[in-house]
């Protein structure tokens, strides 16, 4: 009875010096064969050894935007409407406020307290407007410009993205 290592090393014998998946004549058929079959990818497997083949040019494969869905905030007042009987003249002569940062739109300092500024509030470039919670670090949005709020585009506890407008203002 022969022993393992001498078994192996009379298969490794037995086979052709050229077979195996290195061989290029075995190679060159198998490219043809992709492309008398219209293949991309071919993966060969010979106890350890591994060989794939891909041909033509590489996918690129486009990331699709998916908007976040958000769950409703519980206990918010239903949004204004977008485009309240005012017209798109009057639209454009407001001044934008918004969010900083990605976050949470929280229109009160505490649940308790009064909103910082409501319809037709007064602001100043001082003013707090809101707060952004983001990662349990609540920052200060402040208004940045002079005028009344006209329009307020979120709810208390909606999540908010960087550069999403958050109130108009009419100066």
């Amino acid at each position: 009875m022969a022993n393992l290592s001498e078994k192996k090393q009379s298969k490794k014998a037995a086979l052709p010096k050229n077979s195996g998946p290195m061989d290029v004549a075995l190679l060159a058929s198998i490219v043809k064969l992709m492309q008398d079959n219209d293949l991309n990818t071919v993966e060969l497997r010979d106890g350890e050894k591994r060989v794939m083949l891909k041909r033509g040019a590489a996918e690129t494969v486009m990331p699709v935007a998916m908007p976040m869905q958000y769950p409703a905030a519980v206990g918010g007042s239903p949004p204004p409407p977008a485009a309240a009987n005012g017209t798109a003249e009057e639209s454009a002569k407001l001044i934008e406020i918004k969010s900083p940062m990605v976050g949470t739109f929280y229109a009160a300092a505490s649940p308790d307290a009064k909103p910082f500024v409501t319809l037709r509030s007064e602001v100043s470039d001082e003013t707090d407007v809101c707060v952004i919670e983001a990662m349990k670090v609540f920052n200060n949005v402040k208004a940045e410009c002079k005028g009344t709020i006209a329009k307020i585009l979120v709810n208390n506890g909606q999540v908010v993205e960087f550069g999403q407008v958050l109130f108009l203002v009419k100066p």
